[in-house]
């Protein structure tokens, strides 16, 4: 071989060798490149070590990338779009609410948002009154907002679907704490309420209302009345509830106070007077015979299992003490209960509660 061929076939080596060389430096700093997008810290969140992150119902991955970056949760928002392609994650994305923390990687971040693992949120019901007061406070926390939970429960074929009516539907609720996911729709979370209803009332607890002569809805309408006029002192429940089934069964009509105080909507108001008892409503048991047609509030379990395990007496008289101490003076009579009553406005006008 000539000499002429022999620098010819080392020439040819060499770029080959270098053409290698860059091919396989170019390789290398590529994979650098992507192992640094997949595993590089994209996830900032400024002081803070943890946040959250929500994701609505029918998001696309364009969204959630708008979302993540418009926040200032990722530095990098074309290397975090780079590792959820290649993770098919547009065909998995999944609403809810996620905790994110500081440094997470892209891969980490993407594993975190497809595999749905929510953080759940806890929701209590107490001191309620309303069903506009209940969306509020449930409104604030998912994602259907108040006026779809509303409208739902206002919505007299839905209402009939589950046994329930306008004046009835607070009975489907018992004040305890839920655990929700926050992509929870309204009617995922009446579904909920439903279900924990039913679990509510088992077989002895229905036994015991057939027994009382009531229904489920008035066992929970007369809890919701001994509720209002007992909050404090759960051993008094019983005999509230006790002196209204001796009212009922003769006849008589309720006569509570706190039922006027709902009727007139005013929850403001210490002090039930003469021209309250007038006001026009069906819920006014001065006027009305028998239980207000619906409850008056949410009452706590401790009132719907007084009402169901009542004492009996033969009382049909209360007046709260002068004292302040929450507690009441039961009468069998009316001389006593107007002696007691006497007692009561005295304690009213020393303390200047006018209204």
């Amino acid at each position: 071989m000539s000499k002429k061929s022999k620098n010819k076939i080392s020439y040819i080596l060499k770029i080959s060798i270098a053409i290698i060389v860059i091919i396989l430096v170019c390789g290398a700093l590529w994979a650098y490149q992507k192992y640094q997008e997949i595993y590089q810290p994209n996830v900032s969140l400024g002081e803070k070590q943890t946040t959250y992150f929500y994701i609505p119902t029918g998001s696309t991955i364009e969204n959630v990338a708008n979302l993540l970056y418009e926040k200032n949760f990722i530095l990098n928002r074309s290397s975090f779009e780079w590792v959820a392609e290649r993770k098919n994650y547009k065909k998995h994305i999944k609403p809810g609410k996620y905790l994110l923390r500081a440094g997470m990687n892209n891969n980490d971040l993407v594993d975190l948002l497809r595999s749905g693992k929510q953080e759940p949120l806890k929701i209590t019901f107490n001191y309620v009154r309303t069903v506009e007061q209940i969306a509020g406070k449930v409104g604030n926390q998912i994602e259907a907002d108040s006026l779809a939970i509303i409208t739902l429960f206002n919505d007299s074929s839905y209402l009939k679907k589950i046994g329930m009516s306008r004046a009835t539907v607070l009975t489907l609720f018992l004040p305890n704490t839920y655990e929700f996911y926050w992509n929870t729709s309204a009617e995922q979370f009446a579904e909920r309420m439903t279900k924990e209803y039913k679990k509510f009332w088992n077989e002895e607890r229905k036994t015991k209302a057939k027994r009382i002569g009531l229904s489920q809805s008035e066992v929970s309408t007369l809890a919701s009345i001994v509720q209002a006029e007992q909050s404090i002192h759960n051993l008094e429940k019983p005999i509230i509830a006790g002196l209204y089934i001796n009212r009922i069964k003769r006849g008589m009509k309720l006569e509570s106070d706190p039922t006027l105080v709902y009727a007139c909507g005013d929850f403001s108001i210490r002090r039930v007077l003469n021209i309250h008892k007038e006001i026009n409503s069906p819920y006014n048991t001065y006027l009305n015979y028998g239980l207000s047609p619906g409850p008056i509030n949410i009452p706590e379990i401790s009132s719907v299992d007084a009402v169901l395990n009542y004492k009996k007496n033969d009382y049909i008289f209360m007046c709260a003490k002068p004292d302040s101490s929450g507690f009441h003076n039961f009468s069998e009579t009316l001389r006593q209960h107007t002696a007691f009553a006497k007692q009561f406005h005295k304690s009213l006008n020393k303390r200047k509660i006018m209204n």
